[in-house]
């Protein structure tokens, strides 16, 4: 009587520790964890390179990359749709338009406001941010802007002003943000017409900028981002921004505190690899998928195993 119980009492115990169906390895997975990205080449960049160290530590992936512009990921996460993407310290200021807009221009100020707020209002955690200004910024062809001596944004309102040739490819959150077109326009006085504007869809600046490079549709300058890499091999020239009009850009890994609470492993897992993306780097790795045309997770997995951050 005694040795049936004992069987009893076994047979029990593995029953409860491992449900019927399931076996040692389903009870100890870890997620599954929904990654998304913007449309963009660096956000398809950053969201591969976030997927591929969770799946190396354990964790089950859904892939949502390349999810949709900003508006649409932003809502996604707050809703609880998605549980962590790539986003930009200066967008802070476009999701708290009540905050100083000064404060944007500062890397750190930025950073920790943006934190502080996030966490507050919408349960969000940011992790670290990478070393590299992602900023909007236009860049113009380089026929066009080595004969007229553009080099700045007042160079080419000057330009623009005085009648000169000008129509840019951008998408639609680039000419109607406030802080986008709108800010260059407003501090370097030029305002632009309807017909000196190509908007494509979704915000990918290879896009923009493979049109301003072949004149698609009359087009000669484009919407650009800081760490693009394929600008010089694109011929195209950067207009410097002298009066400080962007936000400080620096991409940054943001999660639901819900699953970091569940998983406080993910920021120990992503911060050496954001620490690791500077300028320099992100405008090379940028360069490799959108000049030399090669798939954003064969990219990240690369950078990640040569920088020792995958087995």
């Amino acid at each position: 009587m005694k040795r049936l119980t004992a069987l009893i009492l076994i047979t029990l115990s593995v029953n409860t520790v491992f449900p019927a169906g399931e076996s040692e390895e389903s009870q100890t997975a870890k997620g599954p964890i929904t990654v998304a990205s913007k449309i963009d080449t660096e956000g398809a960049l950053l969201g591969n390179m976030i997927m591929k160290v969770l799946d190396e530590n354990g964790f089950a992936v859904d892939n949502r990359t390349e999810f949709g512009p900003t508006d649409v990921v932003r809502k996604a996460i707050i809703a609880g749709e998605i549980d962590i993407y790539p986003e930009y310290t200066g967008n802070g200021g476009f999701f708290f338009s009540d905050t100083p807009s000064d404060v944007w221009k500062d890397r750190e100020a930025g950073y920790e406001l943006v934190k502080e707020l996030d966490l507050e209002q919408n349960n969000l955690v940011w992790l670290q941010p990478a070393p590299a200004n992602n900023t909007w910024a236009i860049a113009i062809r380089r026929d066009i802007a080595e004969p007229n001596n553009l080099k700045s944004l007042e160079d080419l309102a000057d330009y623009i002003n005085s009648g000169g040739k000008f129509k840019i490819a951008g998408s639609e959150e680039f000419a109607t943000r406030p802080d986008a077109l709108p800010a260059f326009e407003k501090a370097y006085g030029f305002s632009l017409s309807e017909d000196q504007m190509l908007i494509l869809s979704g915000g990918n600046t290879a896009t923009t900028e493979q049109a301003a490079s072949r004149g698609t549709s009359g087009v000669n300058a484009a919407m650009a981002y800081g760490t693009d890499g394929q600008l010089a091999a694109l011929g195209l020239i950067v207009m410097e921004d002298s009066r400080g009009v962007q936000p400080v850009y620096e991409p940054a890994p943001i999660i639901r505190k819900e699953v970091l609470d569940r998983y406080p492993e993910i920021a120990d897992l992503l911060n050496p690899v954001f620490s690791k993306l500077d300028l320099v780097t992100l405008q090379k790795l940028n360069a490799r998928i959108a000049v030399e045309g090669m798939s954003a997770e064969t990219v990240a997995e690369e950078w990640l195993a040569d920088s020792g951050l995958l087995k």
